[in-house]
């Protein structure tokens, strides 16, 4: 449930003049590209592969075929590289990872106000959507989906069965398993997602685990540094990616007092290499649309564990979970940020220093009272300052 998944699935349902206002400045932009590209190209154009390294001189011309996604890497496949200890694998997603999202879902991370964008629903499902927009970084998106007739369990497998995410994902085009911890259940996978005509597929490498405090789970996912995999030129390799859930049961909206629901709380962004004007336009078409996809793959996911259904290999990973208090982890961090001392950021300038490097200089250069109100001023605003960093 990607922020890709949002911006550009709906984009046929547009009226024709809205599809052209949006697409025609993007095709005169990259006709412009490539009759400048075709005019100034370099000597490397004409060539593909390696043989550009063995025959720098060779006229033969680039074949955009080599950049396109081979044949066998467009279904779904698992491959486990047992060479990371249990130690490193954790390490791709920690607490301070969990830390942040339970802020995230507390309203405690400091952020931006969240503006509203959608309130939608269904007699089966209901779904809210903000959007806010940081001084530094991408869109950021928060949405609230609540599943009737659904228990937090189904749900967590639900998002983390790749296999089946297939059958109701119609842009993923590739998943595949690099690494599993049985101990923490992280994972590190590799995705490759299906974007429009225009733009190039995107890959993703992908690190996640599950923290459960008391059947909720915080679901984290974010984009890892994996050296192994190696990067290409298409798909085009996403590495800032945020996408994390927290998932518990609700009361039902039928009102019987029954906690037969499953409020799912999403946060998410990601840096796609699209300016981030155009990507919220696309998310703000297609939000919707994209949506209700998710509520009917959930329902077949549901009625095939029914019929008995087993486990896929990634779906038996979310049952894999860390288990913690999060009131007594908040606590015990905070309560050892005060013994320590721990800051956020930078160091503090010992105020005592500040002022009393001051009170040497004021008698030191003169004995008027004007100067020495001009220099303790100073000091202050310094000392203010040390403790600002």
């Amino acid at each position: 449930m990607g922020l890709s998944s949002l911006v550009f699935p709906e984009f046929h349902t547009l009226g024709f003049s809205d599809l052209l206002v949006f697409v025609a400045p993007l095709w005169i932009a990259v006709a412009a590209g490539v009759l400048v590209g075709w005019v100034w190209r370099p000597k490397w154009a004409y060539l593909s592969g390696d043989e550009s390294k063995l025959f720098p001189d060779s006229p033969k011309f680039f074949n955009p075929l080599n950049l396109q996604l081979p044949t066998s890497i467009l279904k779904t496949s698992s491959h486990v590289n047992p060479s990371l200890s249990s130690k490193e694998k954790s390490g791709f997603v920690t607490d301070d990872d969990f830390r942040h999202l339970w802020k995230l879902v507390e309203v405690k991370d400091g952020g931006p106000c969240w503006i509203q964008m959608m309130d939608r629903s269904t007699p089966t499902f209901s779904y809210q959507a903000w959007r806010r927009d940081p001084e530094n970084g991408p869109p950021q998106y928060r949405s609230r989906t609540v599943f009737e007739d659904a228990t937090p369990e189904m749900v967590r497998d639900f998002f983390w069965d790749d296999e089946f995410r297939s059958k109701w994902d119609d842009m993923l085009l590739y998943s595949s398993t690099l690494e599993r911890c049985k101990s923490t259940g992280t994972m590190v996978v590799q995705w490759v997602r299906k974007f429009p005509f225009f733009c190039s597929d995107r890959e993703y490498i992908i690190g996640r685990r599950i923290w459960d405090a008391s059947r909720v789970f915080y679901c984290i996912t974010k984009g890892v540094q994996y050296p192994s995999v190696p990067r290409q030129n298409k798909p085009r390799r996403v590495d800032l990616y945020y996408s994390s859930w927290c998932i518990r049961a609700v009361e039902s909206k039928r009102g019987d007092g029954e906690m037969t629901s499953c409020e799912v709380l999403l946060f998410h962004h990601e840096d796609m290499g699209i300016p981030w004007e155009i990507a919220k336009l696309g998310v703000r078409q297609g939000m919707w649309g994209a949506v209700k996809k998710i509520e009917p793959g959930l329902r077949a996911y549901q009625r095939a564990k029914a019929a008995g259904a087993g486990l896929s290999p990634s779906a038996s990973m979310a049952q894999i979970n860390t288990k913690v208090s999060a009131e007594e982890f908040m606590n015990e961090r905070d309560s050892i940020a005060e013994v320590t001392g721990e800051k956020p950021t930078g160091k503090s300038i010992p105020k005592i220093l500040v002022v009393g490097g001051a009170i040497v200089l004021a008698c030191t250069l003169d004995k008027g009272l004007l100067t020495k109100a001009v220099i303790f001023g100073v000091a202050r605003r310094f000392a203010r300052m040390g403790k600002r960093m």
